[in-house]
């Protein structure tokens, strides 16, 4: 569907252009329907075969304007309109598992249970080895106990030669600690060349590191937040606790995600939308910086800010960025600044599920239920893709003996043009 506005005024076969287009290909029609003062809405007008390769191609290239329809920018677009076409690694299957609305899909792209004889995949972190061979942090739990086994998910490493998959699981990071428990993975390369791996959500916030991409990985602690100035939130809505007072509870960290500073130190955040930072260690101590950064951000929808979840963050072209989902409104946001801490600008829609962002070379559009867990994929300081937890039913609809599950997939994005263009705001 394309979102172009009409003009103000409309003659007897005058040019006009198009509010709303639905295009039926399989029809050989082009249903057209226009809002209009002069015109009574849902006005249909029918065009012959030969004009739908225009058209079409018109509605698909201004698909990602649409959906970002009426959320400002500070740049010249939004987030969504920076993803790419993604390669076909193997062939696109109408018969792989899922909902028929997910359309078909490569299955050598990202990491999954092809047959969903055991696992189910979420998160989903890619770092580059020495090697020059790609590997993807994530979590899995049995496909066979539905989508509620979240909760006992364990953290794994999955490998493969090129960017896009296929992943092949190499089984738990951890199989000695906890039983390789581990849930909102996430992955990082820091400065020394050392690496990290932070869960949080199902067990307190902890750091596992390793001087091999490849492990062994060691239990280095859970990470400390000092909550004497502010308090930690659970969430951003009005239920998410008090953030100044005495006795603070405990701190146990949801959604953490956490971004090495260029000149040291890190930054996290966490799903409460607060900013913590620690000047040294990645183990902390964090101080939590203040309330949360999506209360009265200019731009972003302040309805239900306790449903905003899983943010991202990561540093490129001058900026530090966040992408955070909420997933009532089965949208996610693009907020960037320039010191990490303060100063958030909303810089638009980053994803939506309905939108037509996840589309092979060929053409192809797959639509998920759910897209979550991003994760970004830098490569010489630039995103060149990001990885989606996905999920082809709404999640209760995932349970014990269904043909539905989850995986990780990987679409490519176009980061040195998006930096280029944020590099021009003051």
């Amino acid at each position: 569907m394309c979102a172009i506005i009409a003009p103000n005024r409309i003659a007897h076969r005058q040019k006009i252009t198009l509010l709303e287009v639905n295009v039926p290909i399989f029809t050989g029609k082009l249903s057209i329907y226009i809002e209009h003062p002069h015109i009574p809405k849902k006005n249909n007008m029918t065009f012959p075969r030969r004009t739908l390769p225009a058209l079409a191609l018109a509605c698909l290239l201004a698909g990602a304007t649409a959906s970002a329809q009426g959320l400002p920018v500070l740049g010249p677009k939004p987030f969504i309109a920076y993803f790419k076409p993604t390669p076909v690694k193997g062939a696109l299957s109408a018969s792989a598992w899922g909902a028929a609305t997910t359309g078909p899909r490569d299955q050598d792209n990202g990491l999954e249970d092809r047959t969903l004889a055991k696992w189910n995949y979420w998160d989903g972190v890619i770092l580059k080895g020495p090697d020059g061979r790609y590997r993807l942090f994530g979590s899995r739990w049995e496909q066979s106990k539905g989508h509620g086994e979240w909760w006992n998910s364990k953290a794994i490493e999955a490998t493969a030669s090129k960017l896009y998959g296929p992943y092949q699981d190499q089984g738990l990071l951890w199989p000695d600690n906890d039983g390789g428990r581990g849930h909102n993975v996430v992955a990082l390369r820091l400065h020394d060349g050392t690496y990290v791996v932070i869960i949080s959500e199902t067990r307190n916030t902890t750091v596992f590191t390793s001087a091999s991409i490849d492990g062994p990985w060691r239990f280095s602690g859970e990470i400390a937040v000092d909550q004497s100035r502010y308090h930690s939130l659970s969430n951003a809505g009005p239920d998410g606790g008090d953030l100044t007072g005495p006795d603070p509870k405990p701190w146990h960290g949801s959604n953490v995600n956490i971004v090495e500073r260029p000149q040291g130190g890190f930054i996290l955040i966490q799903r409460s939308g607060q900013i913590l930072v620690s000047e040294k260690s990645i183990l902390g101590p964090y101080q939590v910086t203040g309330d949360s950064i999506y209360r009265g951000l200019d731009g972003l929808p302040q309805s239900n800010l306790q449903n905003l979840e899983d943010p991202v963050i990561w540093y490129s072209g001058g900026w530090y960025h966040i992408l955070v989902n909420h997933w009532e409104q089965r949208r996610a946001y693009h907020l960037i600044s320039r010191d990490g801490v303060a100063g958030w600008r909303f810089q638009g829609l980053a994803y939506e599920p309905g939108a037509d962002f996840i589309r092979y070379t060929n053409g192809t559009v797959n639509h998920w239920n759910k897209l979550e867990r991003p994760g970004v994929v830098l490569e010489k300081g630039h995103v060149v893709a990001l990885t989606f937890a996905v999920i082809d039913v709404p999640k209760e609809e995932q349970t014990p003996g269904s043909a539905h599950g989850s995986k990780i997939i990987v679409v490519p994005f176009d980061g040195a043009k998006l930096d280029k263009d944020l590099a021009k705001i003051k």
